[in-house]
């Protein structure tokens, strides 16, 4: 394959964000004829088809796909190279790129990004979720704006980062009211083989919580693990188990959920973190972030 044609690729780009040749011929100012050689061209040197038609629309293959996904990364930091230059911040219409860590609360999320929602100029955010590890990486390659996560950044990585924490509470246990009735008496004793609902063991929290247990001696039943936070608190909001979270949160977990709580974890304590590239040019947005002012 000779060297990538970055005007062809242009033209791609368009045609598959614009939904068709048609769009994209609009858009451009550029002839259909133009548009459809062009691609070709590109398809020729690749050596795979980008676009299937379907009826009368344009569906991408798997190169396709593949090659659009670098190619946002290409043109959209062009875009923002394009602002910079000119002397205006990276525009804020571009979403807000937030990696959440799936094994963190999305309670204290949604606490840290709500007040990006409620400026006078609307934001943008898209969310997406995974391990830790994937998603510092991913900030690392600048695919993300910033990280929620429930364990700070690597060190020795080679990341530059700025992380500042957004929570640093003590831990309790929260239950449906019938559970918690049981096991409010004698608390934290009543927990031994008492159903729990945890993190796995990817979990900062989860981690601590076993070594926390371990400790006092106290072997509580596991009921359940969830990798997803928000599912193993539809399992506790049904009365499967307690589930431990940050005693900060207990009024927006009573409200949200109905889980009263039982009882604080002595000498326990769970962090939240939010990470953001260390580079110049950041999205305006997070300087609104509370973290960060």
């Amino acid at each position: 394959m000779g060297p990538l044609n970055y005007h062809h690729l242009h033209y791609f780009w368009t045609v598959a964000n614009e939904g068709g040749i048609a769009a994209a011929s609009r858009r451009l100012h550029v002839g259909r004829a133009s548009i459809s050689a062009q691609i070709k061209s590109l398809e020729t040197s690749i050596g795979a088809a980008l676009f299937e038609r379907r009826g009368r629309h344009l569906d991408l293959t798997d190169t396709g796909a593949l090659v659009l996904e670098y190619a946002e990364t290409i043109f959209r930091t062009g875009e923002e190279l394009r602002d910079v230059l000119g002397g205006h911040s990276p525009v804020r219409t571009r979403p807000l790129r937030v990696g959440v860590v799936d094994a963190m609360m999305k309670l204290v999320a949604f606490r840290s990004l709500e007040p990006l929602l409620e400026l006078e100029e609307p934001v943008r955010i898209r969310c997406v979720e995974g391990s830790s590890s994937a998603l510092f990486g991913q900030l690392a390659v600048h695919d993300l704006d910033l990280v929620l996560s429930d364990v700070p950044p690597p060190t020795g990585a080679g990341l530059r980062v700025h992380t500042r924490t957004i929570d640093d509470s003590t831990v309790s246990v929260f239950a449906v009211p019938k559970l918690k009735r049981r096991l409010a008496r004698a608390f934290p004793d009543s927990l031994e083989d008492a159903p729990l609902l945890l993190p796995t063991k990817a979990s900062a929290l989860r981690r601590n919580v076993d070594s926390w247990m371990v400790e006092r001696g106290i072997r509580p039943r596991l009921a359940a693990t969830f990798d997803d936070s928000a599912l193993l608190k539809v399992f506790a909001e049904a009365g499967h188990g307690g589930m431990v979270g940050p005693t900060s949160m207990a009024g927006e977990i009573k409200t949200r959920y109905g889980l009263h709580l039982v009882g604080e974890l002595e000498g326990l304590r769970s962090h939240s973190y939010a990470t953001l590239p260390a580079r110049r040019y950041m999205h305006p947005a997070l300087d609104a972030l509370p973290a960060f002012q």
